[in-house]
């Protein structure tokens, strides 16, 4: 036992209880475990301890005076900085345990009297994950210097700005506002954020407000009872009671409509929901990230987006640069996602070549990370294995309003047109050049051209010569 004790890492246990009779003897049992332990009699007092000692874990009554138990896990909760708690309770308490298990998200509960072989147990388990979390945190923070935060890739400086946003607001409770064009990445920045919070362990939810019918709007969001309305056959929870102790997403925040959004108001500043057709309302503990691809001043004056949900939300904003603003992320963004589309596809690509990352530099990309995987993921499907070139992109790319003047598609093979060709002509002529590329694959062909195998085989039968009486009796 000593042994085990001796070759412990350092793991701080603080111990909340009122009654000394049985918090000091509870200390000793668990310092002999080879854990460092600290006591407070009550939740004001385990507060003033925690400036000074970092608990890994807490084990704390939940009847005490001052502050209780469950007032404790609630101002550290709000603060973002609660490690795992054991809860005990007392012999009839254990419906009360029980609630503060799924409230606050304490890590589990035991009745009293204790038994030790079952604290011990979730002692390890409990050290474990708060580790693990630290662990996570210290890797997680790395790796962003290194151009990585969780999901999300970028070196330029505008990337790196954001990274450190996100991880100051990541800890805390604050609503986060996220901005940016479409594809850009924002729900990417919501699962960061959520990711490196202490909310990691409960549910990420996302809701599309542009997708969701304004008839329905209401009870996705806040759920409903059984009979509420039309259809309404059973109850169903709404997305702020399925991201409890989680974080709920409202993409495309300014297509809401304006009615439910002064009902989100309500919700966000009481934290409680009333399912549509219930008589009783419920307290939710969810951290909300917005995002939005409108402008915002545009969306506020014409009054798309309410201002006092605005203020409300705003309290930390994320702008998401375009992708043309970070052309020097193409790179590690391109490197990333081969690397995952390899693994989606069981392809075996190494590599985007020069000439292909040419094109990419020169290219607008109106559609931001999103058309770049789109394009990518064509490519290695069509190139399979080796690097990718310029005949596995879509035929027609870099042709798109705002773009610089689209790269060649074959070199040095290439169709140069006298003016005056008709678009019958130059359409043959591409077939026909697409087709050589090919090597008379049809189907790899009408993949590049971007067009069905069956208008392939309709158009070379159009290009196929024809029998001479059929030729006269067309004249």
């Amino acid at each position: 036992m000593g042994n085990q004790a001796s070759a412990r890492p350092s793991i701080n246990v603080l111990i909340v209880d009122d009654e000394e009779s049985q918090r000091n003897p509870l200390a000793a049992m668990i310092s002999t475990w080879g854990f460092n332990v600290e006591t407070a009699s009550d939740g004001q007092e385990a507060l003033e301890k925690l400036a000074t000692f970092s608990a890994n874990v807490i084990v704390t009554d939940l009847m005490m005076p001052r502050m209780d138990g469950f007032e404790l896990m609630k101002r550290l909760g709000a603060d973002g900085n609660m490690p795992p708690a054991i809860v005990l309770t007392a012999f009839g308490n254990i419906e009360t345990a029980i609630q503060t298990i799924h409230d606050l998200g304490a890590f589990w509960f035991l009745e009293k009297p204790i038994q030790p072989t079952a604290l011990r147990v979730l002692l390890e388990r409990a050290a474990s994950q708060s580790k693990l979390s630290e662990e996570t945190a210290r890797l997680q923070r790395q790796l962003s210097h290194m151009g990585v935060l969780v999901d999300m890739v970028g070196t330029s400086k505008q990337m790196q700005q954001v990274f450190d946003v996100i991880r100051q607001v990541a800890p805390s409770k604050a609503a986060v506002l996220v901005v940016g064009e479409s594809g850009t990445g924002k729900e990417l920045v919501a699962r960061a954020i959520h990711h490196l919070s202490p909310r990691r362990g409960g549910p990420f939810v996302a809701i599309n407000c542009a997708a969701m019918p304004e008839t329905l709007m209401e009870s996705e969001l806040f759920g409903h009872e059984k009979g509420a309305f039309t259809g309404a056959l059973e109850r169903r929870a709404g997305c702020f009671e399925l991201a409890q102790h989680g974080t709920l997403l409202l993409d495309e925040l300014a297509e809401m409509p304006s009615g439910t959004q002064a009902k989100l108001l309500r919700v966000l500043e009481d934290s409680r929901v009333r399912r549509l057709g219930g008589k009783s309302e419920i307290s939710v503990d969810v951290r909300v990230v917005a995002a939005t691809n409108r402008v915002l001043d545009d969306a506020l004056k014409k009054g798309d987006l309410r201002e006092d949900l605005f203020y409300r939300l705003n309290v930390f904003q994320i702008a998401l640069p375009p992708l043309r603003s970070r052309i020097d992320d193409l790179a590690v963004l391109c490197e990333t996602l081969v690397t995952h589309l390899n693994r989606k596809h069981e392809c075996n690509i190494t590599s985007v070549n020069s000439e292909v990352m040419d094109a990419f530099r020169r290219y607008h990309w109106p559609g931001n990370v999103r058309e770049l995987r789109n394009v990518l993921e064509r490519a290695v499907i069509m190139a399979g294995t080796g690097e990718i070139q310029m005949a596995h992109l879509p035929y027609d790319f870099g042709v798109s309003v705002g773009s610089r003047p689209p790269a060649q598609i074959f070199e040095p093979e290439s169709v140069r047109l006298p003016v005056g060709t008709t678009v019958g002509d130059a359409e043959k002529a591409l077939i026909q050049l697409t087709l050589q590329h090919t090597k008379n694959n049809k189907t790899r062909a009408a993949e590049i051209l971007g067009i069905s195998l069956k208008t392939l085989f309709n158009k070379l039968k159009e290009y196929a010569p024809q029998p001479a009486e059929a030729a006269d009796a067309n004249v």
